[in-house]
């Protein structure tokens, strides 16, 4: 089964709305995966740069204390292989080119359907 590929797999999800979190994390359990959290930007800097096996960020936009994009660009400094997904509620062509240009390496558009979550994760682990 392809959600085998994703057991064992290390994911930090960073996102400041409890009920998307804890949804995110289902999702994630029932695959295998050691979840981390973060409910901020500066969390998430901070659990990145402490977990070095970390393989896969899915990190909101607009998160406390710090953004997405300075989290990301804060955690890139260190750790510019570390694959950096975005989850957004914006889905414009031009949301999708500035998150794409920042430096993530791709995005998941809210609400987040489970089987495209993790379709998006098999993907990105399969490209690095």
């Amino acid at each position: 089964m392809e959600n085998e590929f994703l057991k064992g797999k290390k994911i930090l999800i960073v996102e400041d709305d409890l009920s998307s979190r804890l949804y995110l994390n289902k999702i994630l359990e029932k695959a295998g995966v050691v979840i981390l959290n973060a409910g901020d930007g500066q969390e998430a800097v901070d659990v990145a740069l402490n977990n070095p096996d970390l393989d896969i960020i899915l990190m909101d936009i607009q998160l406390p204390v710090m953004d997405g994009y300075t989290a990301l660009n804060k955690i890139r400094e260190v750790r510019q292989d570390l694959i950096i997904i975005a989850q957004t509620a914006y889905g414009l062509l031009g949301d999708k080119e500035k998150i794409l240009n920042s430096g993530f390496n791709d995005y998941v558009i809210k609400p987040i359907l489970s089987q495209n979550l993790i379709e998006k994760l098999i993907t990105n682990l399969k490209r690095k």
